[in-house]
């Protein structure tokens, strides 16, 4: 699916869901629903291709697989946690998709600890020991 394929059917859906959120608002929150996990799918291969391509990199660059993995964790959990609060905004839960956001960033901070430390590490080993 190409980008306008995947604009199209995002317009189609926001029209439709204006058209019905009145008449039938639950079905109006389904199709935009449904909508945004038609997208997500879409778009799935080609995160496949830029993962590869991130290891690839990291391969080449002689950069431990753990700290690649780490980042592709975070990423994903970003991608994630945006898609979920954005579906519960959508559905009026503003409160819920705060906390939504606030769970990711709580996991990217955990996953992003041992990064942080070998930057501190590599940082110290750099200064003259006194």
């Amino acid at each position: 699916m190409d980008i306008i394929q995947i604009v199209t059917l995002g317009i189609i859906a926001s029209l439709l869901y204006i058209i019905l959120k009145d008449m039938r608002g639950p079905f109006a929150f389904i199709i935009i629903l449904i909508t945004g996990i038609a997208l997500f799918l879409a778009v799935i291969s080609q995160i496949g291709s830029i993962i590869r391509l991130i290891e690839s990199l990291g391969q080449k660059a002689s950069i431990d697989g753990m700290y690649i993995e780490t980042i592709l964790k975070i990423i994903g959990i970003a991608y994630i946690t945006e898609l979920g609060a954005s579906i519960t905004k959508d559905a009026g839960l503003g409160a819920v998709a705060s906390k939504i956001e606030l769970a990711g960033k709580i996991f990217i901070l955990l996953l992003a600890i041992p990064i942080i430390s070998a930057v501190v590490e590599a940082i110290l080993n750099f200064l003259p020991q006194a």
